[in-house]
């Protein structure tokens, strides 16, 4: 194992051929702010281009893959909105870019609850393996904002029109049996099995040429770059527009406060 640089909600670690980066923000479920969009991008595109990486895996630390964007941290920055905004939005395009940009393998070992861009971002991995008691959630609607990450053209084609809609519209929430029925993710496991028998598989995937899986990952297609490029812009654009709503600002509120008395 080699150790690299540590961002500050990310650790970053190397065993041979495969890179594996941790989100680890134990205090808020693994939240993903600002800075850790940043560090994420920069880490996804440091791997494509590093030739010691053929596989790079995405996980969580403890019990929660990633409880999503760190809605708290960008409703107390001291900066306007419109500047919280503009930083956010380009940081959320450039690490969403990042996902579906990789050219080797893309790894997400789903270990709990994934939430909003957590799920979303997941879902563009290559092959996803997913703890049993995990779940997706992207409660866009509940908050008032709308689909991101690319997932108004990802779970339509993934799961088909009406499980997406039930996802994106109506904040269902995809235990683990559902993803595995909707060929969402490849399998499942019980969390005393990661170690034991996921981990050990993926090494394995280290030693595949990665020629073959770059030229593989090409042809399959399997999203088309142009329409993920349009997503990740509309998403964009239709979410600035949405935190400018009175709506959206007391459906945030409301979250929030469901969320603190739980």
């Amino acid at each position: 194992m080699v150790g690299r640089t540590k961002p500050e909600h990310l650790n970053i670690e190397q065993f041979g051929t495969v890179r594996q980066i941790t989100i680890t923000n134990p205090r808020k479920k693994n939240a993903i702010n600002l800075q850790a969009y940043r560090d994420l991008a920069d880490q996804i595109n440091a791997a494509d281009r590093d030739d010691s990486v053929t596989v790079l895996v995405l996980t969580g630390a403890g019990d929660f893959y990633s409880s999503g964007n760190d809605i708290s941290a960008l409703l107390t920055s001291e900066q306007s909105m419109e500047q919280r905004l503009e930083s956010s939005h380009a940081s959320l395009s450039r690490m969403v870019e990042a996902f579906y940009s990789f050219s080797k393998l893309l790894v997400g070992v789903i270990n709990g609850p994934a939430i909003g861009i957590a799920a979303t971002t997941a879902l563009l991995c290559d092959v996803l393996y997913m703890e049993e008691n995990a779940y997706f959630y992207t409660p866009f609607s509940a908050l008032g904002l709308c689909a991101e990450g690319c997932s108004s053209y990802t779970f339509p084609k993934l799961m088909g029109t009406s499980k997406a809609s039930e996802m994106l519209l109506l904040n269902h929430r995809m235990n683990a049996q559902e993803a595995l029925q909707f060929n969402v993710v490849a399998e499942l496991f019980k969390r005393e099995d990661f170690e034991r028998k996921l981990w050990p598989r993926i090494l394995q995937y280290g030693s595949l040429p990665v020629g073959s899986i770059k030229a593989t990952k090409q042809l399959m297609k399997r999203f088309d770059v142009e329409k993920l490029e349009q997503a990740n812009k509309a998403e964009l654009k239709a979410l600035g527009k949405r935190w400018e709503t009175e709506e959206a600002m007391q459906a945030i509120m409301n979250f929030m406060t469901r969320k603190s008395k739980m």
